[in-house]
C-alpha cells in the first residue's frame, strides 16, 4: 500500500430527525460534433455565452446544448468558469457516469485535474425515442442515481476530489405518486432535477441549476427566497408550476421549482439528496459544504504525509505536535470557510472558529504508521418551517 493521507466521512453527528473553484461544475450533456472547433467525449473550459461561438455551437446545430449554457450564464452570470464534455445521443445518463467506461465522466474528473466541484447530467436522446417509463421517470435515471453515487466514491477515495452529481429527471410522467421516493435511499452525493423553463419537453432545467450552484458559496441554499426568483416561467411537464403537485414531489426527495403568494417568479422548493433525511449530508448545502472541508483538510495533512516525527518513548507523537497539527486544520479551514461566513462560528465565543480537530495523543504512529485525525466543521441551520402566531393585542 502507498503511503498516503486518507480521510473518511463520518455520519450521524448531526442528530438529524427523519465564485471560486467552489462553484465550478461539469456539465455533461449529448449533441454533435461541430467541424474542428468541437469535438464529442472533449473536455472544454467556458467563461461566458462567447464560448458557444467559438466552439462552434449554435441554437441550431447543438440546440440542447445552447440552451444548457445560456441558461447557465443567465444565472450564473458572465465570466463564471464551467466545463463541457458532450456525446452522442445514444449515450445515456447512466452511461455517462459509469466508472467502468474511461472515456466519459472518469476522463471529465482527470482532465479537469480535480477542479471539478460537481457534474451536471443532461441528455437529448434521437428523435424518436421513447423512454420506457418506470417510477415516473425515464428507467435510466435510477441506474444512472446508482452510477453517480459509486462514481462519486470513486473520485472521493481515488482523486481526493469529492464532487456531487446532479441528474436531470428526463421524460417525468406527471404523476408524483408514482415516483421512487429518494429519502429512502443511501446516494448522498446525487440529487435529482424535476422542472424545466420551458413547456412539455421531458427534460429538467439544468442550466439553471448549474448556474444556481456556481454562483453561490457552498453553505448556500438554491431555494434561499432573499436571492429572489430565478425564473419568469416554470413547468411540470405540461403544467405551470403553479398548478402541479410540487409538494408531492419535493416529499419524495426531489428537487423542484415551487411559487410563494406575494412574489413573482420561480424558486427552487429546496437542495435535497438521494438519500434518508437523518443523514448528515442529505442536502446539498450540507453536500457541498463538507467537501470543500475535505479538501481542505486534505491539502493541510498532506504536507505531513512521510514526514520525520519525533515520539515519545512509547512510540506516540508528542504533544507540542499534535497541538501545532491541529492548530493549522482548524486554521486553514477557518481562513477558507469561517472568514468567507460558509461555516457556522459562536459569535458570543471569540476563540469559536466552526471547525474543531482532535487527534488521539495515545496513538502508537511508530509501531502502526498510521494517524487517526477527527475534523469536525459546523454547519448553519435553515429554517424550512416557520410557524407564526398571529392575533390582536387589547390593553390588560
Amino acid at each position: 500500500m502507498l503511503p498516503r493521507v486518507k480521510i473518511f466521512f463520518e455520519n450521524g453527528a448531526l442528530g438529524k430527525v427523519a465564485t471560486s473553484a467552489d462553484g465550478v461544475l461539469g456539465i455533461m450533456c449529448t449533441g454533435v460534433a461541430v467541424s474542428t472547433t468541437f469535438s464529442l467525449a472533449t473536455a472544454y473550459t467556458l467563461f461566458g455565452i462567447a464560448g458557444l461561438a467559438t466552439l462552434g455551437i449554435t441554437s441550431t446545430n447543438n440546440p440542447a446544448i445552447y440552451k444548457i449554457i445560456v441558461d447557465f450564464y443567465k444565472v450564473a452570470g458572465e465570466g463564471t468558469e464551467v466545463w463541457l464534455m458532450a456525446f452522442p445521443d445514444t449515450v445515456k445518463l447512466s452511461d455517462m457516469v459509469d466508472i467502468a467506461d474511461a472515456t466519459k465522466a472518469k476522463a471529465f474528473i482527470n482532465a479537469a485535474n480535480g477542479r471539478l466541484r460537481g457534474l451536471v447530467l443532461s441528455r437529448t436522446p434521437a428523435v424518436g425515442y421513447t423512454p420506457t417509463i418506470t417510477n415516473g421517470l425515464d428507467a435510466d435515471v435510477a441506474l444512472a442515481i446508482t452510477n453517480a453515487q459509486v462514481l462519486a466514491a470513486w473520485s472521493q477515495t481515488s482523486k481526493f476530489a469529492p464532487v456531487f452529481v446532479a441528474i436531470e429527471g428526463y421524460a417525468y410522467s406527471g404523476t408524483a405518486s408514482a415516483l421512487a421516493d429518494l429519502t429512502t435511499m443511501s446516494n448522498n452525493s446525487v440529487c435529482v432535477l424535476i422542472g424545466d423553463n420551458a413547456v412539455n419537453t421531458k427534460k429538467a432545467a439544468m442550466g439553471v441549476l448549474a448556474g444556481r450552484i456556481a454562483s453561490i458559496p457552498v453553505q448556500r441554499n438554491i431555494g434561499r427566497v432573499r436571492d429572489g426568483a430565478l425564473l419568469t416561467t416554470a413547468f411540470i411537464v405540461d403544467k405551470a408550476v403553479e398548478l402541479a403537485d410540487v409538494e408531492s414531489i419535493h416529499n419524495k426527495g426531489y428537487i423542484t421549482f415551487r411559487t410563494f403568494i406575494g412574489r413573482s417568479g420561480y424558486f427552487f422548493s429546496d437542495d435535497p439528496m438521494a438519500t434518508l433525511p437523518t443523514d448528515d449530508y442529505s442536502s446539498l448545502t450540507a453536500r457541498r459544504t463538507i467537501d470543500k472541508a475535505y479538501r481542505i483538510a486534505y491539502q493541510t495533512m498532506l504536507d505531513n504525509l512521510l514526514d520525520e516525527v519525533p515520539v515519545t518513548g512509547e512510540g506516540k507523537l508528542q504533544v507540542p505536535l499534535i497541538t501545532s497539527w491541529q492548530t493549522d486544520v482548524e486554521k486553514d479551514i477557518a481562513a477558507q470557510m469561517t472568514a468567507l461566513g460558509e461555516l457556522s462560528a459562536d459569535a458570543t465565543d471569540p476563540n469559536d472558529k466552526g471547525v474543531i480537530c482532535f487527534i488521539d495523543p495515545d496513538q502508537n504512529i511508530v509501531s502502526t504508521s498510521r494517524l487517526d485525525v477527527r475534523v469536525r466543521v459546523r454547519p448553519f441551520g435553515y429554517p424550512r418551517y416557520i410557524d407564526v402566531y398571529l392575533g390582536f393585542q387589547v390593553a390588560s
